[in-house]
């Protein structure tokens, strides 16, 4: 793929590597120059919903707020897609942070959440009200942009169409708003050590129930540590589990 114009004399040397991790929809390069500094770029189409620009904006606001993930370096739109040039965050992100023992991973993911789930939402200009994801699912699912193959395994076999309605009967009946990342799965924490130094694929951040994230962390600890490390994440983050809201949550992110 070829980067924007204004960046190739700049990483003529460097190497350019594809990342495979993680569910982002974006095209993700790791840029290692010769100097030793990594950086991130990504690129997304821009005839497709675009997250790129708006994460931009939300990583720029993070940096406001001195909440730990990359520095934007710059932004373009070329070629029909949008493209985010990025610093790399320091150190490896929690599925592949080996090192760490599950305790520590589970009490390094509740920290983390608290300190982005105790930003006042109204300092925050980014929403995902229930209603609207729940529009857009809707929309993506009209569209034919649900991959009916990539729903978790409880739900193979199922048409998009069913898992909707499946998710419309089980509405919460509570909602605790905070400011949620939004996709808090392991592979966007990152820890250098045993610090955690920040978030990334930061594209969905904006103000949501608290169970948008409990709901996909606890999902994310199952699948990489078991399910028995999810109740130690629940006492350490200091919340009883709300199964349904889990459920629920975990069913609204198969159409995203």
């Amino acid at each position: 793929m070829q980067i924007p114009i204004k960046w190739r004399e700049r990483f003529a040397g460097a190497l350019i590597e594809r990342q495979v991790i993680g569910e982002s929809g974006a095209e993700v390069f790791r840029i290692r120059c010769d100097d030793g500094k990594g950086l991130f770029l990504k690129s997304e189409p821009t005839g497709l919903p675009s997250q790129l620009p708006g994460e931009a904006e939300r990583l720029r606001w993070m940096k406001r707020l001195d909440l730990p993930g990359p520095t934007v370096l710059d932004a373009a739109t070329e070629d029909n897609r949008h493209w985010l040039l990025m610093t790399a965050v320091p150190g490896l992100d929690l599925a592949n942070a080996n090192h760490l023992s599950s305790s520590q991973i589970v009490g390094i993911l509740a920290m983390a959440l608290h300190v982005l789930h105790g930003v006042p939402i109204a300092a925050c200009p980014f929403e995902h009200h229930l209603e609207e994801r729940i529009a857009a699912a809707r929309d993506r699912v009209n569209a034919g942009l649900v991959d009916e193959a990539d729903f978790d395994n409880e739900r193979q076999g199922q048409t998009a169409a069913e898992v909707l309605a499946d998710l419309l009967s089980t509405l919460p009946e509570t909602c605790d708003l905070v400011v949620t990342h939004g996709d808090a799965c392991l592979p966007n924490f990152i820890v250098d050590g045993n610090h955690f130094t920040g978030f990334i694929d930061c594209g969905r951040l904006g103000v949501s129930d608290r169970y948008q994230d409990l709901a996909l962390t606890a999902r994310s600890i199952t699948c990489n540590l078991g399910q028995a490390w999810v109740e130690p994440f629940f006492r350490a983050y200091g919340v009883e589990p709300d199964h349904r809201r889990i459920a629920f949550y975990c069913l609204l992110d198969e159409f995203f």
